[in-house]
This record gives C-alpha cells, sequence and structure tokens, in this order.
C-alpha cells in the first residue's frame, strides 16, 4: 500500500521516543495450521500509535528450519516477530520470503538477519529492482514519517534471490510454490503456497475487510490474481491484512471488484464522471462501507477503474 500523497503533514509532527533499539510491544502469535503461525497485524495505516506494524508476518516451521514470510515494517517490528517466533521453536530461519516491494511488509528483514545472517531472502525479481533502485529509501523515510521517527534505526536489507511464476522451492520436507504477476496490487507481488499443507500466502493481492489501495498497481491484475488464488482452491488463505480464513473472505473481494469495475464500464458508457459515479457506487457496495479504509480508497479506486476502462 502507498501512503505518501495522503500524508505530508506528518512530517511536522513531534517525534516520538524511539531508538534503534526498540520493539514493537508483543502481538500474539495464532498457529493456523499444524506447523504454520501468522501474527495479524491491527488493520489501517502505519502510525505512532501501532509503533508501524500492520502487516501479518507468518512463519512455517519445516524439518530443517524456519521459513518467514513478510517480517514486517521495521526492525522494531521484526523483533517482536523473532521474539514470538523463538516461543515456537529452536530451529534457525533458513529463508525469507517478501511478498512484495512495499516497506510495511519486507522492512523487517533486518531484524531476522541480525538473529540468523545466514537466511537466503527471496522475492520477485521486480521489487528487488525497485527497491535497489530508491524504493527502499522511499519506504524508509515513510514509515519514519509516519509513527513520527518511531522507526528510525532500520535499515533496508533487500532479497538477492529472485523467484519466478511457477517456481517451486523445496524446503524442508515442504512445497514453496510461487504464484507471481507483474500487474496486480503493487506489480511486484508474489504468493505462495505450501502445497502439502494447501495454505496461500495472498501477499496484498487479497486483504480480508480491507478496501484496497491500488494506487501502484491495477484492478485488471489483482482481479486476474484473486481468481488464480479462488482456482487453488486452498484450505486456508492468508492475506497481506485482515484475519486468514477459507476461499469466502477472496470471493467477497471478488465480487466488490466485480460490481465496482461493472458498475464503472457502465457509467462511463453513459459519460458520467467519476463524481457521479461515487455516490452510486456507494449505495452499490454499501454492504463493504464497513472495511477498513473504505472512505479513504473508494473515491481513488474509481479513478483508477475509469482509466484502465478507457484503456479497453
Amino acid at each position: 500500500m502507498r501512503f505518501a500523497p495522503l500524508f505530508a503533514a506528518i512530517l511536522f509532527c513531534t517525534p516520538v521516543l524511539a531508538g534503534p533499539k526498540d520493539t514493537v510491544r508483543l502481538y500474539p502469535a495464532q498457529q493456523v495450521s499444524a506447523n504454520t503461525f501468522v501474527i495479524h497485524g491491527p488493520q489501517g495505516l502505519p502510525s505512532a500509535a501501532n509503533q508501524s506494524f500492520m502487516n501479518n508476518p507468518a512463519w512455517i516451521i519445516t524439518a530443517e528450519g524456519v521459513v518467514v514470510i513478510d517480517p514486517g515494517s521495521s526492525v522494531q517490528a521484526g523483533r517482536m516477530v523473532v521474539a514470538q517466533l523463538r516461543k515456537t521453536t529452536k530451529k534457525p530461519v533458513t529463508h525469507v520470503f517478501n511478498t512484495h516491494v512495499h516497506g510495511d511488509h519486507w522492512l523487517g528483514n533486518q531484524a531476522i538477519l541480525e538473529m540468523w545472517p545466514q537466511a537466503t531472502l527471496i522475492a520477485h525479481p521486480d521489487m528487488i529492482k525497485q527497491a535497489n533502485a530508491g524504493a527502499d529509501a522511499f519506504w524508509l523515510e515513510l514509515m519514519s514519517n509516519m509513527t513520527n521517527g518511531y522507526t528510525q534505526g532500520t535499515r533496508a536489507v533487500i532479497p538477492t534471490v529472485e523467484a519466478a511464476d511457477g517456481q517451486e522451492f523445496k524446503i524442508g520436507g515442504k512445497t514453496f510454490r510461487i504464484h507471481s504477476s507483474t500487474d496486480a496490487h503493487s506489480k511486484t507481488d508474489l504468493m505462495i503456497e505450501i502445497v502439502e499443507d494447501s495454505i496461500l500466502f495472498t501477499g496484498d493481492n487479497i486483504l480480508n475487510r480491507q478496501t484496497m489501495n491500488l494506487r501502484d498497481g491495477t484492478f485488471k491484475g489483482v482481479m486476474k490474481a484473486t481468481d488464480r488464488a479462488l482456482a487453488l482452491n486452498a484450505r486456508l488463505y492468508v492475506p497481506g491484512h485482515g484475519k486468514t480464513g477459507d476461499r469466502k473472505f477472496v470471493a467477497e473481494q471478488k465480487a466488490y471488484f466485480d460490481i465496482l469495475m461493472s458498475e464503472v464500464r457502465r457509467m462511463y458508457a453513459e459519460g458520467k464522471s467519476d463524481f457521479e459515479m461515487k455516490p452510486v457506487l456507494a449505495e452499490k457496495l454499501k454492504a463493504y462501507r464497513k472495511w477498513i479504509e473504505w472512505d479513504t480508497n473508494l473515491g481513488p479506486q474509481i479513478s483508477l477503474a475509469i482509466l484502465e476502462v478507457e484503456q479497453e
């Protein structure tokens, strides 16, 4: 999720008393499957109140070690993840997957390598390219600004191993199958399937009861990724934000986007502007208005949908 255009005023806030050795307050780890744990972060934007932590870090205990997915938004958040992980196993972290370039998911890498410096960091090739081309600095600054300086001390530890669509990583008796795209939530997205356990980690391609920020992505790509996730018929889906569950919440996201895009196409053909479309869509989508960030993201979603319809 990209936040910069909305929060320039945060630059003028008084810094929070924090430092590079701080750790985010503990959040519980939920065991969602025999060897899989998820810390469900609070939903919403990074802030001083949540100490930058608002994603869903997870780990899978294998025969050889531990695989971490998205260790959080800062070194402080990552240290909290490490502390909770170590309560569940004495095995070392051997691999880390980062689902996309948005820093709320991967800036916690630093904390993993502090504890396990030999861990292998894996991501989409375009995520690695963007991070090395300046996205790292953008996200470090943004996280610091949005938390009033709480995340100071965080360094960008960028993955070095590329993951391709369809690639399978065999790790400790588990198969981590990659479902990647270049046109979804961030255009740098991985979804990671644990084949033996029928679990899909969706990254931010799918959220649970949260209105998606699509400023860096496309409806077309996210809708394809959602269809792909549903086609897998996984036993469990772990979203980038929101609670883990079965396919029901994935189908809810599909229904939301189907309604939005079909209505935008219809009203665009009638010559209506985004301003005229918004109240109609708010009514058509009223079943979803309690979703997190509804008020913030519905308008930008409509504008983006119009741009995509114009290109059809």
